[in-house]
């Protein structure tokens, strides 16, 4: 491979040559040209520098106006609406357009539940896995396996916040990104709950494992149920690994778990919802005790 030095060298001895140009700029586009990750890595960070969302009604406006971590851009409200929300548009220092309910147009999608308020915001960022997936005793942690439906992701959220989890991780191409349907679905949990969205889900596992995690993937045709696999461990952090309804986990994840295990149910069924096996795994990974 030559240097940075000898590729510079062969273009000024090209060009004293008499070379034509366009040789002389393939030589120049061989010096400067990145490797593909670099040019990855610095497309992703200028993508998320220009990405925003629209949150809509009262009660996912209300906590994002209250939480001082999320970078608030622009919000539009009816009268009736701002008299609702008065004491957190004066604590964020926001300042509202207030919009006639007959001209109140936003634009987000026009079935959407609004309640006479939107605000435009910058996603949150809760920085590495390393440093959400290290908690209390016994910390516990949900991975989502291509769950891309952001009602039922809002609805693990607001799971995972009751229950206590560390985090919801998914990853940036098949997960669910931040929006306004899933905000309004965790009322709340997506401004106090991180939420992850990693590059890829194997090595997230591997490095949950590596933190001492028992990982574990839930699949409807495991032997081992859930309370099995976590008997005499309940002192051990435990991850939960879900995948979307109907595929199921894929089978790097089957592989890359250190065990699948599956919900102990009182009868037959068919299954369960993504969202509800997620707080039914939550719970019974707790210590009862």
């Amino acid at each position: 491979m030559p240097s940075q030095r000898d590729l510079q060298g062969k273009a000024w001895r090209a060009r004293g040559k008499g070379i034509d140009g366009d040789k002389c700029a393939h030589v120049r586009v061989m010096i400067m040209k990145k490797p593909k990750w670099v040019v990855e890595k610095e497309q992703g960070k200028k993508a998320d520098a220009r990405e925003t969302l629209w949150l809509f009604g009262l009660h996912a406006v209300r906590d994002a106006l209250m939480n001082p971590a999320r970078v608030k851009l622009r919000m539009m409200v009816t009268p009736n609406a701002l008299a609702k929300l008065e004491d957190a548009v004066a604590a964020s220092g926001v300042e509202p357009e207030v919009v006639d309910p007959r001209k109140f147009n936003p634009p987000i999608d026009q079935g959407s539940v609004h309640q006479g308020v939107v605000l435009e915001a910058k996603p949150l960022d809760w920085g590495r896995l390393e440093d959400v997936c290290i908690g209390d005793v016994a910390p516990r942690v949900i991975l989502l396996d291509r769950v891309t439906d952001p009602h039922n992701v809002g609805a693990i959220l607001r799971s995972a916040e009751v229950l206590g989890a560390s985090a919801v991780i998914g990853t940036r191409h098949h997960s669910a990104p931040e929006t306004g349907a899933l905000a309004k679905t965790a009322s709340g949990a997506l401004e106090r709950q991180p939420y992850l969205r990693i590059r890829n889900l194997a090595d997230g596992i591997i490095a949950l494992q590596k933190m001492g995690y028992l990982v574990l993937g839930l699949d409807g045709e495991a032997e081992t149920t859930i309370e099995a696999a976590v008997a005499g461990k309940r002192e051990r952090p435990v991850a939960l690994v879900l995948g979307a309804e109907g595929p199921g986990l894929r089978e790097r994840t089957k592989e890359t778990v250190d065990a699948l295990v599956r919900i102990d149910a009182g009868g037959a069924f068919g299954s369960l919802n993504v969202s509800n096996a997620a707080a039914i795994g939550l719970y019974a990974t707790r210590d009862h005790s």
